[in-house]
């Protein structure tokens, strides 16, 4: 078992970094790709790197297969922050937190042990919510507006998801599912979304939803591949395994929306 200041500052500090080297390479580009790019995998692979180290490999997999169902609550909170980004922001964040913490409850109450329950919940809110931004919204992808981020807002969001992480392995010792849904914070959405609709609106918020929505199974890949891969592998040779993989689901996807436009 890690000591707790190792528990606290080494997940700190590397969430901080790897938050804020993925923000300013998505920055760079619209809503199509920086969407996708945002949502490569970064904070859960530190979490449950730390959360295995310090709790060990069925610990670990029990908490991913209950961070895999709150990746579908995250979808949720993106939608719903996107469905009501014309009304005031603290409509919208009362609104998309109810939304979170309500669903959040009750996979809190559920505890999965398994992934397949939490791959099917996913699956249903990815669809539902990508169908609901496409077809019920009409939203399109925007191109040639590009986030801006300065400093400060670059500190704030590695700030943000570093304290999240930190708490999230820390808190391992008390509860696997409250591990796992701490890991899934949707502390990058958050901040992400909040940064859209201050300085772009509502049409680049809804567009940047639905570009973070699609690709969200990223993030899923890995959860499930570590699932699978630190039993059979180790924790280090299966975090490097889903790492590949997640990235690989990340360039299918660019690829296959590609196509599509």
């Amino acid at each position: 078992m890690l000591s707790p200041l190792v528990e606290l500052i080494l997940p700190f500090f590397l969430s901080f970094t790897v938050v804020i080297l993925i923000t300013m390479l998505a920055e760079r580009f619209g809503t199509k790709i920086g969407g996708i790019a945002g949502t490569l995998p970064s904070t859960i692979v530190i979490a449950f790197l730390f959360i295995a180290l310090n709790r060990g490999i069925p610990f670990a997999a029990h908490s991913v297969s209950i961070a895999v169902a709150e990746m579908g609550i995250n979808v949720l909170f993106l939608v719903a922050f996107a469905a009501l980004s014309t009304r005031s922001l603290p409509i919208i964040l009362i609104g998309s937190f109810s939304l979170w913490t309500f669903f959040t409850a009750l996979l809190y109450i559920a505890d999965f042990t398994a992934i397949l329950v939490p791959l099917v919940i996913f699956a249903v809110a990815f669809a539902v919510c990508l169908w609901y931004l496409e077809k019920h919204e009409h939203v399109a992808s925007q191109q040639k507006i590009h986030m801006q981020y300065t400093y400060r807002k670059i500190l704030l969001r590695g700030l943000l998801a570093g304290v999240v992480i930190a708490a999230a392995v820390s808190l391992s010792n008390l509860s696997v599912a409250l591990s796992g849904i701490l890991a899934m914070f949707p502390a990058i959405f958050l901040s992400t979304m909040l940064i859209a609709y201050i300085e772009h609106g509502p049409l680049f918020t809804k567009a940047l939803a639905k570009g973070m929505i699609y690709g969200s199974p990223s993030v899923v890949a890995y959860g499930a591949a570590i699932y699978f891969l630190y039993p059979m592998t180790g924790i280090l040779t299966g975090t490097i395994g889903a790492v590949i993989i997640s990235v690989a689901v990340s360039l299918i996807l660019y690829l296959f929306r590609s196509l599509l436009q």
